[in-house]
């Protein structure tokens, strides 16, 4: 059973700019990871090749730290989208098996276009809140009327500029706090409230 209790099954982070959002996520990784929380889950990480001028796209799964390559070389003149969805796929599956180890916690990189289609991590976050185990979900804007269509009433939104970029404060924001934690803290305020 999770450490943590948050207000809803699922954790939206909505943004705008991508470039802010992997910052983002990785504050809540490190602090959960510092406070003894076992997380699972796909983050998205770059690596720069020498020549190119795009970068490769990696996911990292995070209960074991292996990377694995995400997107498509397709020279460098190419336009559109270098996903490779089979790749993103497979990732996904290794994913779903630390589920059955029951982590605290389930972080998808970005609910994206292959989500938004149908494919992707929609089922590894389906799943998750089957097993309830809670979900961090990072969503562009661009598409959130796909994204309220999937979750429904099961995820809690915030607005990523809203949101403190402190680890500690960013968590107790999206109600991540460890359970533990969030005794102490509500234990503390019941006390204040009768001195």
């Amino acid at each position: 059973m999770s450490q943590l209790k948050p207000t809803a099954p699922i954790t939206a982070i909505v943004y705008g700019d991508g470039a802010r959002v992997a910052p983002t996520i990785d504050s809540i990784i490190d602090h959960l990871v510092s406070e003894g929380c076992r997380l699972a889950g796909l983050v998205q990480r770059e690596r720069i090749r020498a020549g190119r001028s795009r970068c490769d796209m990696l996911m990292e799964d995070l209960t074991t730290g292996e990377q694995m390559a995400v997107s498509q070389d397709r020279g460098e003149g190419a336009r559109g989208c270098r996903l490779d969805v089979e790749a993103l796929i497979n990732a996904a599956a290794r994913v779903r098996h630390a589920l059955a180890t029951q982590p605290d916690l389930l972080i998808v990189n970005k609910f994206g276009k292959t989500e938004c289609e149908g494919g992707g991590c929609r089922s590894l976050i389906a799943e998750a809140v089957e097993t309830g185990v809670p979900v961090v979900v990072a969503v562009p804007r661009a598409n959130l009327e796909s994204w309220r269509h999937f979750a429904g009433e099961l995820a809690i939104e915030h607005d990523m500029d809203d949101l403190p970029a402190d680890g500690a404060r960013l968590c107790g924001r999206l109600s991540l706090a460890r359970s533990a934690t969030a005794e102490r803290v509500c234990a503390q305020s019941r006390t204040r409230a009768y001195v």
